[in-house]
């Protein structure tokens, strides 16, 4: 080969070698790529993705969360980046969770309040008290119960219904009745307080609605009308039935106060429904008993002795009257017995009978000698 070619030959050469030099320094050369740090538990339903650019540095992982909108019930998914501090928070957090609720007022709790009046009473039937919460037991199916709520000469509320027996076996002076039911009602009626007025006797009337004025209940005690027989256990029935549609809030205590001789001689509901009904809607029963004849022996015994245990089996108390003169004290008896209760309130178990036995007791057992208590017996777990 001549002078001239090994020249060419050597320039083809180096210009080769350029070539190929600037093709290396052309070529992309790849990003390694670091896996982020597994610490922590991933985040539940989140994903991370990861993009490379020629000669660009990797984007941030995209952290996908699911996050609940403030005005919606549903969640909708948002994405945004996490950097730095925030991203190792959220690979290491553990998973939340999501509150699809969308109003916290619809929460519903199952267990119920039940308010238990104590009236507590010395050998001479004189109320006492100085008790404190700490001095009351109480027990529900013999098991005993926590007492939530305490009120010593109870303030809560009063829904009252004053059920009048007007038919003719009742001989009694009506102006003496009329004035008695009035004085019962200015001395016992509060302002937080309501009353009803009731007559009974071929049927039930109500002749006043729930009221907070004296007045109305004046104008209908004058309304009353005679009638031949008594239907006493309806009027039970109906005036329970009245209290139970009563506001319960506020520890709202419901009292029946009913004046009869006890003789029902009207079909209809039995004294088994009228007590019933009286437990469903947490009803203290009074019942003042008009004797027409201490002595005589044809005198409804039978039920006398009916008003005196629905009476009890309620927490409330009878009287027996023989003299409408003795209408005035009853009634005074009464109203004294509401603003001397003790207010107990425990929380039902969830499980139990469909009728609950209520059984109050002081702690200290020498008081149990000493003193009485009255309260209401039991409840019906589905009670109104």
């Amino acid at each position: 080969m001549g002078a001239g070619a090994s020249i060419l030959s050597v320039v083809l050469l180096i210009a080769m070698s350029g070539t190929a030099t600037r093709a290396q320094e052309t070529q992309a050369v790849p990003t390694p790529v670091t896996p982020a740090p597994q610490s922590g538990s991933q985040t539940s339903g989140s994903s991370t993705s990861q993009a490379t650019t020629s000669g660009t540095t990797a984007a941030a992982p995209v952290v996908r969360r699911q996050v609940a909108h403030p005005n919606a019930g549903a969640v909708e998914p948002v994405d945004g980046p996490l950097t730095g501090a925030a991203h190792a928070a959220a690979q290491g957090a553990t998973t939340q969770p999501v509150n699809r609720s969308v109003d916290a007022g619809t929460i519903r709790v199952r267990t119920r309040l039940v308010n238990v009046a104590v009236n507590v009473v010395d050998a001479h039937d004189a109320p006492v008290g100085g008790f404190e919460q700490k001095d009351f037991l109480i027990f529900e199916d013999g098991g005993a119960q926590t007492i939530a709520h305490f009120e010593r000469e109870a303030t809560s509320p009063l829904s009252i219904v004053l059920a009048i027996d007007a038919s003719e076996t009742v001989v009694t002076s009506e102006r003496l009745e009329r004035e008695a039911a009035k004085h019962f009602v200015r001395a016992t009626l509060r302002p937080q307080d309501e009353i009803a007025l009731m007559e009974f006797a071929d049927n039930v009337r109500e002749l006043v609605p729930f009221t907070n004025q004296a007045k109305r209940i004046d104008e209908g005690l004058g309304e009353i009308r005679r009638g031949d027989e008594t239907a006493l256990y309806n009027a039970v029935y109906a005036a329970s039935d009245r209290l139970a549609t009563t506001s319960a809030a506020a520890g709202r205590r419901r009292v029946l106060v009913v004046i009869s001789d006890g003789g029902d001689s009207v079909g209809g509901k039995r004294y088994e429904e009228a007590v019933e009904e009286a437990q469903r809607a947490g009803a203290i029963v009074y019942t003042i008993i008009i004797v027409p004849v201490e002595a005589d022996a044809g005198r409804n015994t039978g039920g006398e002795h009916a008003l005196m245990q629905l009476a009890e089996d309620t927490g409330g108390k009878y009287y027996s009257v023989v003299d409408p003169k003795d209408l005035e004290p009853a009634f005074r008896h009464i109203s004294d017995d509401l603003r001397t209760q003790y207010l107990l309130g425990y929380y039902a178990p969830e499980v139990g009978s469909e009728f609950r036995r209520i059984k109050v007791r002081l702690a200290d057992v020498a008081q149990n000698d000493k003193y009485n208590l009255r309260y209401r017996t039991g409840y019906f777990a589905d009670a109104k």
